[in-house]
């Protein structure tokens, strides 16, 4: 088995030392890097068809929000949806943006513990609290923007997390392999796992959290 043969082989060297990695830089998910020559029309249009979308997943949950709802809630052609968003995960991913880059500014620049000026552990705790928080709020959202398998871990979001995560481990157990802890974390916190959890084990938010702090003591070694 391909299994049996990876675990058979002679492991890599464990890595030392890791590279340096830059303060991760708020990332601008939307119109400001994507699309900066947007025509004043073209944005309104944008704006508008984003402000459908949001009354559909008010009204219906993520799962209402198909390209044609959309198109006839603001009153446009399914074409014009389709050439501004390319899908329904654009239109989807579109619709996260704005929270996105939100808690992006909260965890890189906002006060601490979840922002700097606060221990990296602290912060770490911080972090897994307010993901925590933000996925149950918007869990039917971020799964039906999910992105596929081949995108999933090159998303422009997942990749600003990760740097993130990186980073404060880096400087909590700077001995540690961090990149591949840093996967280990994100794990925990994958929304289609916290769907999971929640609505299929029924778990509680506050479980979850009490698990993230366990998590961060253990992989830091800050366990008393």
């Amino acid at each position: 088995m391909l299994y049996a043969g990876f675990m058979s082989a002679v492991l890599p060297p464990f890595p030392s030392p890791q590279e340096p990695l830059r303060q991760p830089e708020l990332l601008q998910l939307g119109t400001e890097q994507d699309e900066p020559c947007l025509r004043a029309d073209a944005a309104r249009n944008r704006a508008r068809l984003l402000e459908a979308a949001a009354r559909l997943v008010a009204e219906h949950g993520a799962a209402g929000v198909t390209m044609e709802a959309v198109a006839a809630a603001a009153k446009v052609g399914k074409g014009t949806v389709f050439r501004r968003f390319g899908d329904r995960t654009g239109l989807l991913m579109a619709l996260m943006d704005h929270s996105e880059r939100k808690f992006q500014a909260a965890f890189l620049s906002g006060p601490p513990p979840l922002g700097p000026g606060a221990p990296p552990v602290e912060r770490l705790r911080a972090f897994g609290r307010a993901t925590l928080c933000r996925s149950a709020e918007q869990l039917d959202l971020q799964l039906a923007a999910e992105p596929s398998a081949d995108r999933r871990f090159t998303a422009a979001p997942r990749n600003v997390v990760r740097a993130h995560l990186v980073l404060l481990l880096r400087q909590a157990v700077p001995d540690a392999d961090c990149e591949l802890l840093a996967h280990t974390l994100m794990g925990y916190l994958d929304p289609v796992l916290i769907h999971h959890l929640t609505r299929q084990c029924g778990m509680s938010v506050e479980r979850l959290e009490a698990g993230w702090l366990d998590l961060v003591a253990r992989v830091t070694g800050t366990r008393s």
